[in-house]
């Protein structure tokens, strides 16, 4: 479970330079303002979850693999593609649909957080 983290962290965490890059060099200015404000949105919680992803790694490694961590990383990576890909479609399509999607994806990020908190707190004072 380490390495599939660290990788898919690391993977989204490049992808997000880079859309954070697309962004500030090629949509800004040729797409709405509301609609960059949504783009970026996408782009902050991608990095914030890559980052998440890669903590999962590292308590995978610390506290070892466990069905709440697995379930932790996948919901992150499910809540960035469900989340940060419908604002990314959203805003350079202006397809306002997608919007309906996003709250998906926001419920897989908050799910993915409890579950980190509760591998920790079932591990805590284990040795």
């Amino acid at each position: 479970m380490f390495k599939v983290f660290v990788v898919l962290g690391s993977l989204n965490a490049l992808l997000t330079v880079a859309f954070g890059a697309f962004g500030a060099h090629g949509l800004k200015g040729s797409i709405p303002p509301h609609l960059f404000e949504t783009y970026e949105t996408g782009v902050q919680y991608q990095m914030f979850h890559s980052l998440g992803m890669l903590l999962v790694a590292a308590l995978s490694a610390a506290l070892g693999d466990g069905r709440l961590l697995r379930w932790s990383g996948g919901l992150m990576q499910a809540g960035i593609v469900l989340f940060s890909g419908s604002l990314y479609v959203l805003s350079m399509t202006g397809i306002t649909w997608l919007g309906t999607i996003t709250p998906f994806g926001g419920v897989s990020f908050l799910a993915a957080w409890f579950l980190l908190g509760m591998a920790a707190w079932k591990k805590a004072g284990k040795p």
